[in-house]
């Protein structure tokens, strides 16, 4: 879903149709990609969609985000916490508090949501980690009966999760794509292709609503490429969620 060398220029690679772009730039020699990666199977989003299940949304009843584990859990292991892994992932520029974990500054050019450049700073909240399926929506579409486990993968997974702009991501609330897309229109294909990438790899359904709006979205990009990767659908055993 949008994965962050020397060399003295920057090459950026089009990937596909969906606008995510593979950066190689600045004295690191680290890449970036900008979302989530893609098939390589190049299996179209809208295909996958149409292999989702169609029901009605059940109750919120009993959800909490306590029951999706504690936040930003290092699921994979890598010693920095989620939140970090994606603000290091998806903003340029970054700067540490020490060592490779823990962001204290960059920038987020731009953020998917709005198109605009945004600046990240450690302690103020100019940019969100988005889960592009909200939590709230998961419980109500099957993860209220699934295994803990599987809810705090949901939670943790990088393909699932997205540094953009607060103030959108705050607008989008739990909204799924019948209730709420990002104004930057350019990026709606890949914003939908990423939820439906979801979706099916946590065999998630959706309403009638929301796959009609889906559909309406990806008919203007029926090629638009399907997003893959993340990590396990199981988190490591370590962790607990109610």
């Amino acid at each position: 879903m949008r994965l962050r060398g020397g060399i003295a220029a920057a090459v950026v690679v089009l990937v596909a149709v969906s606008g995510c772009t593979t950066e190689t730039t600045g004295s690191s020699g680290s890449e970036r990609t900008t979302g989530p990666r893609e098939s390589s199977t190049g299996s179209a989003a809208l295909a996958a969609l149409d292999s989702l299940s169609v029901k009605k949304r059940a109750s919120t009843t009993g959800y909490s985000r306590d029951r999706f584990g504690s936040a930003w859990a290092d699921t994979d292991s890598n010693g920095c916490d989620t939140r970090d892994d994606i603000l290091k992932r998806d903003l340029k520029d970054v700067k540490f508090t020490d060592g490779s974990c823990k962001v204290a500054s960059g920038v987020l050019s731009p953020d998917p949501y709005s198109a605009e450049d945004v600046t990240f700073a450690r302690g103020r909240s100019l940019v969100d980690i988005d889960h592009l399926v909200a939590l709230s929506d998961a419980w109500q579409k099957g993860a209220q009966d699934w295994d803990p486990s599987k809810r705090i993968a949901l939670a943790n997974d990088p393909l699932n999760l997205l540094a953009v702009g607060a103030s959108p991501n705050r607008s989008k609330g739990d909204g799924d794509t019948s209730t709420w897309l990002p104004s930057n229109k350019p990026y709606r294909c890949t914003y939908v292709a990423a939820q439906v990438a979801v979706k099916q790899k946590y065999e998630l359904w959706v309403t009638t609503e929301e796959k009609a709006a889906m559909k309406e979205v990806l008919s203007t990009c029926p090629d638009q490429a399907l997003p893959s990767g993340g990590n396990p659908t199981k988190a490591p055993d370590r962790f607990h969620a109610r």
